[in-house]
């Protein structure tokens, strides 16, 4: 359960000289140690260690080996009929299945052409550089796109007047991309928390952008505090305080502006404000939220302690809110602290276990069930389908924000690797289509627009095809043609911690009562 290595990682550019003991300090420790490890490290550069490294160039997620995850269970396959299509091997093939799923209150749904979406990207550096890619992809894939926290109070152009914004030249681009290549599938939401509701970015982003869904933040399944990113500059710094943002250290500080010049130290922290949550402040927002415009009102929640997810269902309940994500423990693509997303919140399976136990609690006295995503930790296809199954019928998507970003960065990459291999020439655009499988069908269908669609969406687009695909084989596998299909009899637990976490059978005592009627 715990670390391989806890006093190194990979994540914080640390290493252990000789193996670690239980501490994670090597097992000799010696006096002549340049300071390789987390604690060595520590010792020079301090607070810096605390987060993932470099910033801006990475994404990070747990290393840690939780005693259950989604690998602990697995798919039921079966031989008999087919739900969804008729029995019939001509007609009952993988590429019948249909992956379509709706959000959002019996009113104002919200269709997507797959199950997934991504997770949301906000104000840090890796979000903004691979911000274009991502939405054109999100677009043209047919789901749901987030726009994270912090976004105008970070954008270096954005103008308030009177502490509110109104002008953000770099939500207005994540906007008018989403918005320039949209199909009528899925939705743009922008993430609010307590910085972004005080600077009035959902007024803003719905009176003068048109976006129609706005996500009330809570957490994140890698940390419960605010939001962080790195500032490498003082001019920058002394901006965002002046903003109204939390800064460390103090740029206005003389000693600390003096210590900056000397490059004593390297870079300052910019946090948000911790939320405070409660019944009637929530529902309030909600209606305000409504009030001002919004379409679609959602809540983005992290990996509380259990009563803070009964809570969430509960104020998601009472407020028909559209969309409920809960993002397990723990990873992400923004800069939480390292030891935070290993030690800090409760694991996905676990999570989603709890999630749905509280929804089945309040379907049984006849309450409103919002529409719920589980996130955490997700990627592959057989994980997708685990993770609808286990929350069925409760849980409609999963979010995923680390897998998408790797896809577009890849997608990226490729293309600096084959411009500097081939230049910019019928060789680049000939190893260009061999190296990305599905760029020749969306030429076919964007036609001259296809010089347009940036390396990164294409990468993302190709990677969506590729969990599109397998997850209908493996929902095939079960003969459930359509999403709705899919229950939680449809997995099995592996150990029986397992089955005991989740109320999934274990796999030695699946199907026994059939199994009666069958032998007799």
């Amino acid at each position: 359960m715990s670390l391989s290595k806890p006093n190194a990682s990979a994540a914080t550019k640390t290493r252990n000289r000789v193996s670690p003991s239980s501490s994670g300090l090597c097992v000799a420790c010696v006096d002549d140690c340049p300071g390789l490890c987390e604690v060595g490290k520590s010792a020079l550069r301090g607070r810096e260690v605390l987060y993932p490294q470099p910033f801006g160039s990475i994404t990070a997620g747990a290393e840690k080996d939780y005693p259950v995850d989604f690998s602990h269970f697995n798919i039921q396959g079966t031989c008999v009929g087919a739900m969804g299509v008729e029995a019939d091997p001509d007609k009952a093939t993988f590429p019948a299945v249909d992956l379509s799923t709706e959000i959002g209150a019996e009113d104002r749904r919200i269709k997507m052409k797959v199950p997934f979406f991504t997770g949301a990207l906000g104000s840090t550096e890796i979000a903004r550089v691979n911000w274009e890619g991502t939405a054109i992809a999100a677009a043209i894939c047919g789901v749901v796109l987030v726009c994270g926290e912090n976004v105008c109070g970070t954008d270096p152009d954005a103008e308030f007047k009177n502490g509110k914004v109104i002008r953000s030249p770099e939500l207005e681009r994540r906007v008018r991309v989403y918005q320039e290549w949209y199909e009528d599938y899925g939705t743009m939401l922008v993430q609010a928390n307590v910085e972004d509701t005080r600077l009035g970015v959902p007024e803003y982003a719905i009176d003068k952008l048109g976006v129609e869904g706005i996500e009330i933040k809570w957490g994140q399944g890698a940390k419960s505090i605010g939001g962080e990113v790195k500032l490498p500059t003082l001019e920058r710094a002394i901006e965002l305080q002046r903003r109204g943002y939390m800064v460390f250290p103090n740029p206005e500080s003389h000693v600390v502006q003096e210590a900056y010049k000397a490059k004593e130290m390297r870079e300052f922290e910019r946090h948000s404000r911790l939320g405070m949550v409660d019944e009637e402040s929530f529902l309030r927002e909600v209606e305000r939220l409504r009030g001002i415009g919004a379409r679609y009102v959602t809540l983005k929640t992290g990996a509380y302690r259990p009563a803070d997810l009964a809570r969430a269902v509960k104020f998601a309940s009472e407020a028909k809110i559209d969309l409920l994500t809960v993002d397990g423990a723990g990873g992400g693509t923004g800069m939480s602290p390292w030891r935070m997303m290993n030690e800090w919140g409760i694991p996905t399976v676990y999570l989603e276990s709890l999630l749905y136990k509280f929804l089945r609690r309040l379907d049984e006295k006849g309450d409103f069930i919002p529409s719920c995503a589980i996130a955490g930790g997700i990627a592959l296809e057989d994980q997708i389908f685990k993770a609808i199954a286990l929350g069925a019928p409760y849980i409609k998507a999963v979010c995923m924000g680390r897998a998408t970003v790797t896809a577009a960065m890849v997608g990226k990459t490729q293309e600096h690797l084959l411009k500097k291999k081939h230049g910019a020439g019928d060789e680049y655009r000939k190893a260009f289509f061999q190296t990305f499988a599905w760029a020749a069908e969306l030429k076919e269908k964007y036609g001259d627009a296809f010089e347009r669609i940036p390396p990164a969406a294409i990468g993302i687009y190709t990677y969506y095809d590729r969990l599109a695909t397998g997850l209908r084989q493996l929902m095939a596998g079960e003969r459930k043609f359509a999403l709705k299909y899919v229950d939680r009899n449809d997995i099995m637990a592996l150990t029986t911690e397992a089955a005991e976490v989740s109320g999934i059978p274990y796999v030695m005592e699946t199907d026994m009562e059939e199994i009666k009627r069958i032998l007799g």
